[in-house]
């Protein structure tokens, strides 16, 4: 049995992860790495919900607005940091935690990833031209054609997600699934998974109020700075796109809150449908005491 564990702390945006491994980290003594995808970037505070200094509590937070919007980072780049910066840390450490609602980045960290081939500069230019030239419904429809079992369950509105895959599978003649699924890679620590989830009720309650939080923060401030950067794929998430419409006069104030509000909780709704896959992952109450959760551990 490994000695040295890296607890992953997930569920949908808003449940409480924060406050959560924060009390565990204090707990444990250790340091948490964020695998929020939304949070890397520097710029963007408020949109994202990156934890306050005082909702920090003195714990060390790696991978948290290190990097600009402007600069290339991928699903490989973090993988090769959050690994680096676990070896440093279970050199005195027995317990690491990983935090956030990008499970695809956690995969990477605990499970490694799958190896796809190399695109050609002129299919990844073809698809990005396609995108532009004909729009988001077609990319879907065109992906749907090529893989259908990878349609099925990929995040549609995202661009970026449908393009990758259809340079896969343009690039080999063969479904972006096909590669999926590949043997894990060896870890010098073992990986355990605490899911947290609450009524779906209470879950839409807590992200509308975050929203309205977020609003009353300054989040059209913050947008309105980044204007001249919305095409960069760090923008293109919930919170930035829709405040991009309202400055385009697509959206009214009102409208565009709401918006944000409904996209957030569909984003939510998508997280639990990803989370459902770590069947050796414990599903807990995000009300529960944490001394079930040093039991866990």
């Amino acid at each position: 049995m490994k000695s040295k564990q890296l607890i992953y702390i997930a569920g949908p945006t808003a449940v409480g992860k924060t406050r959560l491994s924060v009390e565990l980290a204090k707990h444990y003594d250790t340091e948490i790495i964020s695998c929020d995808s939304r949070q890397f970037y520097k710029e963007m505070h408020i949109g994202t919900a990156v934890p306050t200094p005082e909702e920090m509590d003195g714990v060390v937070h790696h991978c948290i607005q290190h990097k600009s919007i402007q600069d290339s980072y991928t699903v490989s780049d973090f993988e090769s940091e959050a690994l680096g910066i676990l070896d440093q840390l279970f050199e005195t450490k027995d317990v690491v935690f990983m935090v956030g609602g990008s499970g695809l980045y956690a995969d990477a960290v605990m499970q490694g990833l799958d190896e796809f081939p190399t695109i050609p500069n002129e299919v990844r230019e073809q698809i990005r031209f396609f995108y532009k030239s004909h729009g988001i419904e077609s990319l879907q429809e065109l992906l749907r054609e090529n893989d259908p079992k990878h349609y099925a369950r990929v995040d549609r509105d995202n661009p970026k997600r449908l393009m990758r895959a259809l340079e896969v599978c343009l690039a080999s003649g063969k479904p972006y699934s096909s590669f999926l699924g590949q043997p894990k890679a060896e870890r010098p620590f073992e990986s355990k998974v605490i899911v947290l989830h609450c009524p779906r009720t209470v879950l839409y309650e807590r992200i509308n109020g975050r929203v309205e939080e977020m609003i009353d923060a300054g989040l059209e401030a913050e947008v309105k700075a980044l204007e001249a950067y919305k095409d960069l794929n760090a923008l293109k998430t919930v919170g930035y796109n829709e405040f991009f419409k309202y400055f385009d006069g697509e959206l009214s104030l009102e409208e565009c809150i709401v918006e944000i509000q409904k996209n957030t909780r569909r984003y939510a709704k998508r997280q639990i449908t990803w989370f459902k896959r770590y069947e050796d992952g414990y599903v807990f109450p995000n009300n529960t005491p944490i001394d079930q959760f040093f039991d866990y551990i």
